[in-house]
C-alpha cells in the first residue's frame, strides 16, 4: 500500500483500510485528491495532509510519534472535531495492516534536541527530575492562565454539576481534598508538588491551617509566592522550590499531607521512597491524600509515546494496585479511594476548548508548535479518560497510632456545599 508511489487517488486502498471503520464519518484531503469514508453521512472533521507521502508515512508507521510529529510540524491538520479524529487514529493504530515500513521524518532536530539532554542522568535522580519537571512546568504563568482559569489549577477539577463552569468545578475539587483530610485550624499541612499555589491558599483561607508547599518548578514557585504576598498569608504559609526527598529531618511534623498531580513524576522504582518519606513527615493518625493519573492494569503501555518525548519527559503512570501496594508496604492504612476518571475527561476538554478559543493570545507567548503540543497532548489525554486506558484516583491514606480511628462514620460530610465565597488572587 505505498499511496506515495501513485499519482491518482488511492481510492481503492483506502476503501480496503477503512473497510471495518465504524465511527466517525470523516473526509481525508490532499492538494491533489479528496476521499470520504462515508457517502451517506456528514464529516465530523476533515484531515488535511499536505502531502501524500505523508500519508504513506502515517498508515505504514502509525504511532503517537509519526501523528504527532505530524500534527505539531503541520504536515497535517485537523478541522472539526479533534476528539473524533484522535478516536480515527486509534482505529489507525490498530490495523492490520499498518505494519512498520520506516519512519516519517519531520521532526525538528532543534526542538528535539530540547528533550534530548533531559535523558543524560540516571532516571528519577534528582537533577534529572528537576529537568523534566522545569521543561514541562517552566513557562510564564501567562501561557497557562487563559486555559486554566482564574484558579490557576492544573489537575482535574469536580464536577458536581455537568454544567458547573470549571472556576466552580476546580473550587469544589479544592474543598474535597480538604474535607477528606479534616483540615482542622491550626493544623501543620504540606502540600506536596504544590503547583501554582491554590490549594495551599485554599486551605490556609478557609480552614486556618499553617501551610508549607514545595515545588521543583521555579516559575510555580515564584508565582504561588507572589500570590502569598499578595493576599497576606504569609505568616500563615510559605512555598519552597525543593525536592521532596530533600525535606528537613522527615521527623513527624505535619498533621495532613496532599500531593496532588505529583505522584506522576515519582515512577515506580521511586514509589516506595516517596510513601516512606511520606509516612515519617506525619504525625501518628496523621492523614494524607495522593491524588494522581494512573494506568489501567489491562491498557497496553505504548512503546513510542509522544507525551513522553514532548511533553512529560520521565513521566510514569502506575497501575492503582502498584501504589496502594506500595502506600501500605510504607505502613500506611487505605481509607478511601475515588476514581475521578469522567471528571478528568470533561475538565481536558473544557482546557482545549479554552486553548483554541485563546490562540491568538497565547501564540503571543510561545512558538505554535508548543501550541499545538499542548493542543494534541490535552485533546489526546481526554480520549484515552474515555476510553479508561489511564484515570485518576484520590487515595486516602492514615499513618496508623494503634488507637480509635477518628475518622468519620461515612462521607457524607465530604459533599456539603463549597464555601460561598473562595477568593482567588491573581494579581
Amino acid at each position: 500500500m505505498a499511496f506515495a508511489a501513485l499519482s491518482t487517488s488511492p481510492t481503492h486502498h483506502l476503501d480496503t483500510f477503512f473497510r471495518d471503520y465504524r465511527q466517525a464519518p470523516f473526509v481525508l484531503s490532499t492538494p491533489e485528491w479528496e476521499w470520504r469514508s462515508s457517502r451517506d453521512h456528514p464529516p465530523s472533521f476533515t484531515l488535511r495532509i499536505a502531502h501524500p507521502a505523508t500519508l504513506n508515512a502515517l498508515l505504514h508507521h502509525p504511532n503517537e510519534i509519526t501523528l504527532g510529529e505530524a500534527f505539531i510540524h503541520g504536515a497535517i491538520d485537523v478541522e472539526g472535531d479533534l476528539y473524533s479524529a484522535l478516536r480515527m487514529a486509534d482505529y489507525v493504530f490498530h490495523h492490520p495492516l499498518a505494519i512498520s515500513a520506516g519512519s516519517l521524518m519531520l521532526v525538528d532536530q532543534a526542538f528535539s534536541g530540547m528533550t534530548d539532554w533531559l535523558l543524560h542522568g540516571r532516571e528519577h535522580s534528582r537533577r534529572r527530575d528537576r529537568s523534566a519537571i522545569s521543561f514541562h512546568y517552566d513557562k510564564p504563568p501567562e501561557f497557562f492562565l487563559p486555559w486554566l482559569g482564574s484558579t490557576m489549577v492544573y489537575s482535574c477539577a469536580y464536577f458536581r454539576d455537568p454544567q458547573q463552569s470549571l472556576d466552580a468545578a476546580q473550587s469544589a475539587k479544592l474543598d474535597l481534598i480538604c474535607r477528606k483530610l479534616s483540615l482542622q485550624p491550626g493544623e501543620q499541612f504540606l502540600d506536596i508538588g504544590c503547583g501554582w499555589g491554590t490549594l495551599l491558599l485554599h486551605a490556609v483561607q478557609h480552614y486556618q491551617v499553617k501551610g508549607r508547599g514545595i515545588t521543583l518548578s521555579h516559575e510555580q514557585a515564584r508565582f504561588a509566592a507572589h500570590r502569598i504576598d499578595q493576599s497576606g498569608a504569609a505568616d500563615s504559609c510559605s512555598v519552597e522550590l525543593q525536592d521532596y526527598r530533600d525535606l528537613p529531618s522527615r521527623a513527624a511534623r505535619y498533621d495532613k499531607l496532599a500531593s496532588v498531580g505529583m505522584v506522576e513524576h515519582v515512577g515506580l522504582e521511586k514509589l516506595k521512597e516517596y510513601f516512606h518519606i511520606a509516612y515519617k513527615l506525619l504525625k501518628p493518625g496523621g492523614l494524607f491524600l495522593n491524588h494522581g493519573i494512573g494506568r489501567a492494569f489491562h491498557a497496553p503501555t505504548p512503546r513510542d509515546s509522544f507525551i513522553h518525548k514532548y511533553v512529560f519527559p520521565n513521566g510514569e503512570l502506575v497501575p492503582l494496585h502498584q501504589t496502594i501496594a506500595c502506600a501500605e508496604e510504607a505502613g500506611f492504612e487505605v481509607r478511601d479511594v475515588e476514581n475521578l476518571r469522567e471528571h478528568y475527561a470533561q475538565t481536558l476538554r473544557l482546557w482545549v476548548a479554552a486553548l483554541q478559543q485563546n490562540a491568538q493570545a497565547i501564540l503571543s507567548i510561545v512558538p505554535e508548535i508548543t501550541y499545538r503540543i499542548w493542543l494534541l497532548y490535552m485533546a489526546g489525554s481526554a480520549v484515552a479518560f474515555d476510553r479508561g486506558d489511564i484515570f485518576v484516583d484520590q487515595v486516602l491514606l492514615r499513618r496508623v497510632n494503634r488507637t480509635t480511628c477518628a475518622m468519620p462514620a461515612t462521607r457524607e460530610g465530604w459533599y456539603q456545599d463549597s464555601p460561598s465565597s473562595y477568593l482567588h488572587l491573581m494579581h
